[in-house]
């Protein structure tokens, strides 16, 4: 671990409880606690960060597949409209 620098945290007597509580089961310590807490905190962060974005591309993507899908599905209908004009010819 990189040089660890000393902070001071307040928290409500409800929550060190808990913390407490937690660190006594696994036979571990506060520093470690919070480390581990804010790792998984910064990590959730950045998924949801991730998630957003990909949420807003697809947003983005939606009006350009929407007409890509128009173009093609009016280039079909000139192709299908054709096909029909030369089954008609033919009988």
């Amino acid at each position: 671990m990189a040089q660890a620098k000393r902070i001071m945290v307040s928290l409500p007597d409800n929550l060190l409880q808990e913390v407490d509580g937690i660190v006594r089961r696994e036979k571990g310590n506060r520093s470690a606690f919070v480390r581990e807490a804010m790792l998984l905190l910064i990590k959730e962060r950045y998924r949801l960060e991730k998630l957003e974005m990909c949420r807003t591309g697809y947003q983005e993507m939606a009006a350009i597949n929407r007409n890509l899908a128009e173009d093609g599905l009016e280039e079909y209908s000139r192709d299908l409209d054709s096909y029909e004009n030369y089954l008609e010819k033919r009988e």
